[in-house]
């Protein structure tokens, strides 16, 4: 996806006392109420999960509430997932600038959460461990939703009237092109596993190492061309709200999205994701880890979950069902959209490139720290005026043709961007 289809405009910043009184007012708008289910059943013991709903991004200010949902697959042994499950959550919201109102918040979030998905794939393989990791990773304020995922955990949404739609992206090299593509020009080898006679068998795998995924957290043995990097989606819900399913591909292997949200519809959250649990086991038995959350986003003058679609569709409101907002799209369009249950995409970018996802730093202000020190833009570490090297400059060896463009990365955080590009050979450290 071309990072144009990223960006959008940047409004100036205002005090924070302002924003908060402004978000006071906004209260007396309706909320939606969340309900949220979970269950599980363990073949191995490496699925985990998270869900965390008494978040604010300004302590003791309600108004600022939000929730998150994450599910972590994990793959040779369970470390990464609980390691990113522990720590990923933080490095997002360390990554966001201080002082947003609700909405500048909101649009700092996508690039908040590749400087934390990267982050905590840097420390994690920073500990010598050889675990990876799925993380599908949600949150959700009012009815904005924000999911970013790497690798093939899935998060799925059902509105009103039936429509479901994939707000994550399957990284898997069995079925995703570009990403095999992606490998292959990064030095990553893309082929089956070879038995005696020469016979090959399974599904893609990345050489060396043999992972199926092109996205995940850790995997330090297997090559940086499998990155952290995640794909990124944002949606504003109609007031008619939606359900979550969330899950890994102990669901999705068992289930299509259309066949996981029509087992659940009707019933409340926790016995609905117990739901499709129980079919994903009556299809396919119990031949890998399998977890479920559910989330409801409810009308507060409606605590139902979403129906069954009637027997006559709208097929003029499916095509419609999920539109692109374009970035300067009117308030009023916004108003429009929800009265006849219209889901606006907000943000939607899926570029394995981290200078394309980390932008420009006249984009937000998140090049420098509240003392005016510049940081990295990943790790958030402080940096001198001498240390900092801009994420548009080229490999490390050449000479920057615009030194001074910000974000600026660490020479650590710098030397993981070189690999993960395959401008250098993975695990090569660069004095």
């Amino acid at each position: 996806m071309a990072s144009g289809e990223g960006r959008r405009r940047h409004h100036d910043l205002v005090p924070l006392a302002a924003l908060l009184k402004r978000e006071m007012k906004s209260e007396k708008m309706e909320k939606p109420t969340v309900r949220v289910g979970h269950a599980a059943q363990s073949k191995k013991g490496e699925d985990y999960f998270l869900i965390k709903t008494d978040c604010q991004r300004v302590p003791g200010n309600s108004s600022s509430s939000f929730s998150v949902y994450a599910v972590f697959d994990g793959h040779n042994g369970n470390a990464a997932a609980i390691f990113t499950r522990e720590h990923l959550l933080n490095h997002v919201l360390g990554a966001l600038p201080r002082g947003l109102g609700r909405d500048e918040w909101l649009q700092a979030l996508p690039r908040a959460l590749v400087a934390g998905f990267v982050k905590t794939d840097k420390e994690f393989q920073s500990r010598g461990e050889t675990s990876g990791t799925t993380a599908t990773f949600v949150i959700v304020d009012r009815w904005t939703v924000t999911v970013a995922s790497v690798g093939d955990s899935r998060c799925i949404l059902d509105t009103q009237g039936g429509a479901v739609t994939s707000l994550t992206v399957d990284h898997r090299l069995e079925e995703n092109i570009e990403e095999r593509e992606r490998v292959t020009a990064s030095g990553g080898e893309v082929g089956r596993l070879s038995i005696v006679g020469g016979a090959e068998i399974g599904p893609l795998r990345c050489w060396p190492g043999g992972l199926c995924l092109s996205r995940s957290i850790g995997d330090m043995d297997v090559g940086e061309f499998i990155v952290p990097i995640p794909y990124v989606k944002q949606v504003k819900l109609s007031k008619a709200g939606g359900r979550l399913v969330i899950a890994s591909d102990g669901i999705w292997d068992a289930l299509s999205s259309e066949m996981a949200a029509k087992s659940c519809r009707g019933l409340p959250a926790e016995l609905a994701a117990m739901q499709v649990v129980k079919e994903a086991l009556r299809t396919r038995g119990l031949k890998d880890d399998t977890t479920c959350i559910v989330v409801d986003i409810i009308p507060p003058d409606n605590e139902l979950p979403p129906t069954p679609p009637p027997p006559k569709r709208n097929k003029l409101r499916d095509l419609l069902s999920f539109r692109k907002r374009s970035r300067d799209s009117a308030s009023k369009l916004s108003k429009k959209l929800s009265a006849i249950n219209i889901v606006e995409e907000l943000f939607e970018e899926g570029s394995a490139m981290l200078a394309e996802r980390l932008g420009n730093d006249d984009n937000l202000n998140s090049g420098q720290s509240t003392s005016g020190i510049f940081v990295c833009a990943v790790c958030q570490v402080d940096l001198a005026p001498s240390e900092g090297i801009s994420v548009h400059a080229g490999s490390i060896f050449s000479t920057s043709s615009k030194p001074w463009e910000g974000p600026f990365l660490c020479f650590d955080c710098r030397d993981k961007k070189d690999a993960m590009e395959g401008k250098r050979p993975s695990g090569v450290k660069v004095s």
